[in-house]
């Protein structure tokens, strides 16, 4: 089960900028000892983890690596959201299957490629 996500971002103010438009959430500056950190807002106990954006050297936004998804009601509200935010559609919402619903994915403002999953 994941615990945490971390999201590398080169430009925290872009970062936030996008995904508080694509998500319509707020997202909370904090640092710790010079490390700059973004973090989404907790699901108060709900279901799936909640992360950070992340910018440090050792952290390299990339297209290529580990894959997150997030949950929607709908992908395509987010979807509808990331091009004029900054950022790339890489997949339109695609049906997965009956059982298992549909996704989309998309690459934000700092390179990093981002999914969607939602049951609509």
């Amino acid at each position: 089960m994941v615990g945490w996500f971390e999201i590398p971002v080169n430009d925290m103010n872009r970062a936030k900028a996008f995904y508080e438009t694509v998500f319509k959430v707020e997202i909370k500056d904090v640092e710790f000892n010079g490390l700059k950190m973004g973090w989404f807002p907790d699901n108060n106990g709900g279901y799936g983890a909640t992360g950070t954006l992340i910018k440090q050297n050792s952290y390299i936004p990339s297209k290529e690596g580990t894959l997150i998804y997030f949950i929607s009601k709908d992908v395509q509200i987010e979807l509808d959201r990331v091009e004029a935010a900054g950022g790339k559609i890489g997949l339109e919402k695609t049906k997965i299957s009956d059982e298992n619903g549909f996704m989309g994915m998309f690459i934000d403002t700092e390179g990093n490629r981002v999914a969607l999953h939602s049951d609509a």
